[in-house]
């Protein structure tokens, strides 16, 4: 089968970065799909992950962690799908990734596609739309409500880095199913137009200081003070921010990897710290591991019914190592817009 893959960790430069290969193909057993891949998207992680782990000796390493597709086969425990069937999904980050024409994945974290979006748009959503759920009702303990009869609580959140993948299904999803007010930054207009367009209720700048536009907001009496956070990106840098407007009890939420943070500053409010990553259940088998499944079921469905919409925000074509590289580039200058994806074998 067609794929891209590489040997050893190489700036994204170098033609070796991501190489065009053939490799054979995967068979199902136990509770695996195995999956056509028709689209992928790219995320942050698949750069990281070039940058840092080279393949095992004599092997190819396979990147990508978003993937729709059509399951051709299934293992002999397979309960919840079937040939043909169309599915998205994430994947498991200790396995090989989406950036193949046939992947195997757990069907405990395959959902069904949304029918109204093409396998592109569909392909947008997977990785983030996990993390982005897994932030706000397992870890920041948001209220989920009815996107038909949603009602405003005293909750705000603040989602910092707000026009990325996980910014961009985050913001609609507190829209849609919580009743939070929600802040989001943004430095450029593109990125502010795009969150905007999305629901955010107000964007400030993260170019600039953030408590002094943060505490303005709440004494024009267009906020109540922030409950919760969705640090998207540079921790580190906002951390004293976050300590300083967040109420007491307030909590949190996290994905990057700074290399240090004083934890101890949150103390004085009571505030929690939480730390998303939305391979753990995956690479760990935990026993819930099946969430992953149902909620990238719900969300299907709030996307077939209008309440979300794609995140995609660039199709570079084929799935191809040139266009890969073009997408871990892009990727690595932190400035895309929403998603980047990819479709079909060329």
């Amino acid at each position: 089968m067609k794929a891209v893959g590489y040997t050893k960790s190489l700036p994204i430069e170098d033609s070796q970065s991501l190489q065009d290969v053939e490799l054979p193909q995967p068979v199902a057993e136990g509770r695996d799909l195995l999956v056509r891949v028709r689209a992928v998207g790219v995320n942050p992680v698949d750069f990281k992950v070039r940058q840092q782990a080279s393949a095992e000796t004599g092997q190819v390493k396979v990147l990508g962690w978003d993937a729709v597709g059509e399951v051709v086969a299934t293992g002999e425990d397979v309960s919840l799908f079937k040939p043909g069937d169309q599915v998205y999904y994430a994947g498991d980050i200790t396995r090989q990734g989406s950036n193949a024409e046939y992947q195997i994945v757990d069907e405990r974290i395959v959902g069904r596609k949304p029918a109204s979006l093409s396998d592109a748009e569909a392909a947008a959503l997977p990785l983030t739309t996990i993390t982005a759920w897994e932030i706000l009702f397992d870890h920041l303990g948001l209220e989920q409500q009815n996107p038909e009869n949603a009602t405003p609580t005293d909750d705000v959140i603040l989602v910092i880095g707000a026009a990325g993948g996980v910014g961009s299904i985050l913001v609609q999803l507190a829209k849609k199913l919580t009743g939070a007010t929600v802040v989001a930054t943004a430095s450029r207009a593109e990125s502010r137009q795009w969150i905007e367009s999305l629901g955010a209720d107000f964007v400030v700048n993260h170019r600039e200081p953030l408590q002094p536009q943060i505490e303005k907001l709440v004494s024009e009496g267009k906020i109540a003070t922030i409950s919760h956070v969705a640090s998207l990106n540079a921790t580190d840098q906002y951390f004293d921010d976050y300590v300083a407007v967040l109420r007491p009890f307030g909590r949190i939420a996290m994905i990057d990897d700074p290399a240090a943070l004083d934890v101890m500053k949150i103390k004085q409010k009571s505030l929690s710290l939480h730390i998303e990553f939305m391979f753990a259940r995956s690479m760990h088998n935990a026993d819930d591991m099946q969430a992953q499944h149902d909620l990238l079921d719900k969300v299907s469905g709030l996307v077939d019914q209008g309440y979300i919409r794609t995140t995609a925000g660039k199709n570079l074509g084929a799935i191809n190592a040139e266009h890969l590289r073009a997408a871990h580039a892009e990727l690595e200058t932190g400035t895309a817009v929403g998603k980047i994806v990819l479709e079909g074998f060329e």
